[in-house]
């Protein structure tokens, strides 16, 4: 009986209560084409809670830099198809990013209403604090519609705060203390 086949970091599969099973991994270059193409997917609603206004179209500049993120001060997870990358659908896309001259990240959290619902945001977002805590961040942060009850929702389940920091109506900073129950 030969072991199981190891993963490499930050790699995992993930089955939804759908039954559906994806594969969690850092995003690749190669998911670019994949991303871009599945943009069209999205519904208003979707874009503007993610980007926080309304966008028509991810250019190939933005996927690409969208999936490349500089190693020493972004990460990026992707959850997708169980296929190598460019070839595999992406349904979620995870990001935190270092913001300059701090000890704080900012995350944003992308899951298609094709499989939201069903845990892949809140096991996306635990991934992306265990990074921010692995580079010893003091905070992660980010800004909300006040209508996107559900991920405001989430980040409370996992301690987030509201932070009235922001001066934009209609938007919410929520903020977790990674110095907190470490």
């Amino acid at each position: 009986m030969t072991a199981p086949k190891r993963l490499p970091p930050w790699h995992e599969h993930f089955r939804l209560p759908s039954g559906r099973e994806l594969l969690i991994r850092p995003i690749r270059p190669e998911d670019a084409g994949p991303i871009q193409g599945a943009f069209s997917l999205l519904g208003p609603d979707e874009i503007r809670q993610r980007f926080l206004y309304a966008i028509k179209e991810l250019t190939p500049e933005m996927a690409q830099r969208l999936a490349q993120p500089d190693p020493q001060t972004e990460f990026a997870l992707v959850g997708a198809e169980p296929l190598p990358p460019g070839e595999a659908l992406v349904g979620a896309v995870a990001r935190a990013s270092i913001s300059p001259r701090t000890r704080d990240a900012e995350f944003a959290i992308l899951v298609s209403h094709f499989i939201a619902g069903q845990g892949l945001g809140r096991h996306l977002m635990r991934k992306l604090v265990k990074w921010a805590r692995s580079k010893k961040l003091d905070r992660l942060y980010g800004d909300v519609l006040d209508s996107n009850l559900p991920m405001l929702q989430l980040a409370q389940s996992l301690g987030f705060k509201r932070v009235r920091e922001l001066d934009t109506p209609g938007l919410v900073r929520v903020v977790l203390d990674l110095n907190e129950g470490a």
